[in-house]
């Protein structure tokens, strides 16, 4: 029997574990932190995941969750807005839910979980005349920046009037998520530049009101959890690198795309899926890289350009004459 060890346990570490399991492969789980926990993210769901969810084997388990639909986008860029609505129903699901939705499913098909260790190498390899043991490495965002220029994530959740939306709100250098999620809660996430985080002295409720379209949304809303914080954020991918043998990165391991393109939950699931699959299968590490490459180089491509027309302004101009469906689409992976 083939052994897979993975280390991490989010989105994509769990996917990989019930993906090697499928298969037959002796899987262990292992998670530094505590499970479940908030985590910084958009908590926001592609309409592509519902394929992935029924491949892993949650589907229903995640609609008893009760996620909250999300039908439209809107994109604000000061007194600005343009809305489009999604070509499919998206979600809004708590990381601190989704989490252990997964890794529920992944015990049940017989995962050792083990928590508390530092998953920053894989175990030891035993004497075996087994296959040598495949590492998942799905321990998230790992990239080092140097001080400045450098971004941070921010999260919290509040309570009041829901949209059925995603709102991105565009100001200063930085962008803002307004999502709903389970509950009746909504969840705000951002991005901001270090420079103008410690003009504010790091406080977020300080900076989001220097956006007053954003101030307004949030006005009848009340925060109910401290604010969140990660970082720095290293954006681009990072899978044109030598692989080493039987080891396959997933999910912001592989590359850590603009939170605003929305698909950062749907990478997770879709490349630890494969991570456990090419694993327990004996697939090459580079060759897995390849499919990683093929699927995700034009989203990652796109999403660059973005930031780089928002950088210089040129979103606010360019958004009327993009059609939503186009944007859309070149920001997703092909969900098969």
């Amino acid at each position: 029997m083939r052994t897979v060890h993975i280390l991490g346990a989010g989105p994509a570490g769990a996917a990989a574990a019930i993906a090697a399991r499928s298969e037959g492969c002796a899987v262990t789980l292992i998670e530094k932190s505590r499970l479940p926990r908030h985590k910084v993210c958009g908590e926001f769901l592609s309409p592509e995941v519902c394929r992935l969810l029924e491949q892993l084997g949650v589907w229903q388990e995640f609609l008893r969750a009760a996620p909250a639909p999300i039908h439209r986008l809107a994109l604000r860029f000061g007194a600005r807005s343009r809305q489009y609505k999604l070509p499919g129903c998206a979600y809004g699901l708590s990381r601190y839910r989704f989490d252990r939705l997964l890794v529920d499913q992944a015990i049940a098909l017989k995962t050792v979980l083990k928590t508390g260790g530092a998953p920053d190498g894989a175990p030891a390899p035993s004497a075996s005349a087994e296959p040598p043991a495949a590492t998942v490495l799905a321990t998230g965002r790992n990239a080092m920046a140097p001080p400045g220029d450098r971004l941070f994530g921010f999260k919290a959740h509040f309570r009041g009037s829901a949209e059925d939306a995603i709102e991105l709100f565009f100001f200063a250098g930085s962008y803002v998520g307004v999502s709903p999620i389970e509950n009746g809660l909504t969840n705000v996430c951002g991005v901001a530049p270090e420079p103008l985080l410690r003009s504010h002295d790091f406080q977020i409720d300080g900076l989001l009101d220097a956006c007053a379209p954003l101030t307004e949304r949030l006005s009848p809303l009340s925060r109910t959890m401290q604010w969140l914080t990660v970082g720095p954020l290293v954006l681009g991918s990072r899978w044109d690198h030598e692989p080493d043998e039987r080891v396959y990165p997933a999910g912001d391991v592989l590359g850590f795309i603009d939170p605003f393109a929305g698909t950062g939950i749907l990478n997770a699931l879709l490349t630890g899926r494969m991570a456990g699959l090419a694993a327990a299968q004996g697939l090459s590490s580079q060759a897995y890289l390849q499919q990683c490459r093929r699927l995700l180089a034009k989203p990652f491509r796109t999403a660059a350009l973005i930031r780089t027309a928002l950088a210089k302004g040129w979103a606010e101009r360019l958004a009327p004459l993009i059609p939503a469906s186009w944007l859309f689409r070149r920001t997703r992976p092909v969900v098969s």
